[in-house]
């Protein structure tokens, strides 16, 4: 594969410029060489890792996660012990969100029972209901961190 402009590569990887550049501020992609004119000059390897990365984003790991990933990737002698763990702790992190919203689908099942009929938006249930004060339970919810970074 001859090199690239970026334009090119993020024709070839379906991802956008931007996207691109970010990851390489990031340290996923590595920086590319320059030609005399300054241009990104992109070669097959940032391909492949370009798309190692989409694939990556498109479990939703958190780009932490694909940093560890990549680590062990970059040693092929090292075990893949880590790649399970990273693996097994975002399937824990994904059945929590699972969780998570479905309490969020029953919430909203709640406020939407509030108002079962058209009426005057003054007298709207699920309006009524929004404009309570938040409990609690839902401030700690609403300060609760994810894994995602």
């Amino acid at each position: 594969m001859k090199s690239m402009r970026i334009g090119l590569l993020a024709q070839q990887t379906d991802t956008h410029i931007e996207t691109i550049r970010y990851y390489e501020k990031q340290g996923l992609l590595p920086e590319p060489q320059r030609d005399t004119a300054n241009f990104r000059v992109y070669q097959a390897q940032h391909v492949e890792r370009l798309n190692f990365i989409r694939q990556c984003r498109l479990l939703d790991l958190s780009l932490e996660e694909i940093r560890q990933l990549l680590e062990v990737k970059d040693t092929p002698a090292a075990s893949c012990d880590a790649v399970n763990q990273v693996v097994d702790e975002h399937i824990h992190h994904v059945q929590q969100r699972i969780q998570e919203l479905q309490g969020l689908a029953e919430k909203l099942q709640h406020i939407r029972g509030q108002c079962q009929t058209a009426q005057a938006a003054a007298r709207c249930g699920i309006l009524q209901e929004l404009s309570q004060p938040v409990s609690a339970q839902d401030k700690a919810e609403l300060s609760r961190e994810t894994h995602l970074k």
